[in-house]
């Protein structure tokens, strides 16, 4: 097991996100229930009182893994003694999917797997959120997702960010976090996705770290030339401005160069006039090349933890996990998870 004990030069963060995840109340389903880090997991996030947790898994593995003491406050289901449920949830994915092709037993063979299983509990809200990747890849865990749950009406593609747990010797973002975003799904956003994954990643940063967002549409140069007609640069003022328009009560800039998006005395020469004043703590990558290389960089040079992906624009929370992820990590995203279906039931 683990503990969430500060380690040396560590800000809160992390606790942070706990903290405000304890006592959710809500139900979150690990398809991936007999991998020992998960397993480990469900029980540590059941004693923080978290959430409540469902593992998908064979009981007599489990049982054979964990005490019955251990298990006691978690709800187990094995498939394959589910059969009416299983009957169920493949009517009604029939019923979603068949102008897609989808027919009765393909969706019957589908509900054997674990992942749409545990899909198609959240969507007939059995559940309230979903963790994995532990085990599975992304593409099998975001395939069920973006087929059955599907994205929120206002936006057009899902997308992701990392909540980046900065040391505390470093001055950059606030109460020890930054956001980067998109860092693992889009490619190369339009200039209107790119301004919905600057809206989407400023309601994380408040809604889920508790820190009020200032954010950076992030370019090679700062402020340049309105004639200036390289495509990429025009991009990134285009989704400044729709973002402008969507929210006006949001501290936004763009395009700015990453020293002037964080320093205040390059931010005060490069652009004296920007609302960030150099103290920005969401930055927006251009396209998919940068922000994953940019997120990694941070991670790998400054020693700075990754927390995610974390999604965003789903109805209902799923978030995807590093195979190599640990069990701390795992609880992390269940709390993420939490949170972020205390949202969606607001309807924010």
């Amino acid at each position: 097991m683990f503990s969430f004990k500060k380690k040396k030069n560590e800000h809160d963060a992390l606790k942070v996100i706990i903290d405000k995840a304890v006592g959710s109340g809500k139900k979150i389903v690990l398809p991936e229930g007999t991998d020992q880090r998960v397993i480990d997991a469900a029980i540590k996030a059941t004693e923080l009182n978290i959430c409540k947790v469902v593992l998908i898994g064979n009981k007599i593995i489990l049982q054979e893994k964990c005490s019955k003491k251990a298990l006691r406050n978690i709800e187990i289901i094995d498939i394959q003694s589910e059969s009416k449920k299983r009957e169920m949830y493949a009517r009604s994915l029939y019923e979603l999917r068949k102008e897609k092709g989808m027919t009765e037993e393909k969706a019957f063979e589908l509900l054997k797997n674990p992942m749409y299983f545990a899909t198609m509990m959240l969507k007939q809200d059995d559940v309230d959120g979903i963790v994995a990747g532990a085990v599975y890849e992304s593409a099998e865990v975001m395939r069920p997702a973006l087929q059955i749950i599907k994205s929120k009406p206002d936006v057009s593609k899902v997308s992701s960010c990392f909540i980046m747990e900065m040391p505390e010797n470093v001055s950059f973002g606030e109460n020890g976090m930054m956001l980067f975003a998109d860092c693992g799904l889009i490619q190369n956003p339009t200039d209107s996705e790119l301004a919905e994954i600057a809206i989407e990643t400023a309601k994380t940063a408040d809604t889920i770290c508790g820190i009020k967002p200032r954010v950076a549409m992030l370019s090679y140069s700062t402020k340049s030339d309105a004639d200036i007609e390289f495509e990429d640069i025009q991009k990134v003022k285009r989704a400044f401005k729709i973002v402008r328009r969507k929210d006006s009560s949001l501290i936004v800039d763009g395009e700015l160069q990453v020293d002037a998006a964080l320093v205040p005395e390059v931010a005060k020469s490069k652009c004296p006039g920007s609302s960030l004043e150099g103290k920005a703590n969401v930055l927006i990558f251009p396209t998919l090349d940068a922000g994953n290389i940019g997120y990694k960089l941070v991670q790998r040079l400054a020693g700075v933890r990754a927390i995610g992906p974390v999604l965003q624009g789903l109805k209902k929370p799923v978030n995807d996990l590093s195979r190599g992820c640990t069990s701390e990590e795992i609880v992390i995203a269940m709390a993420i998870t939490a949170l972020q279906s205390k949202i969606s039931i607001k309807g924010e």
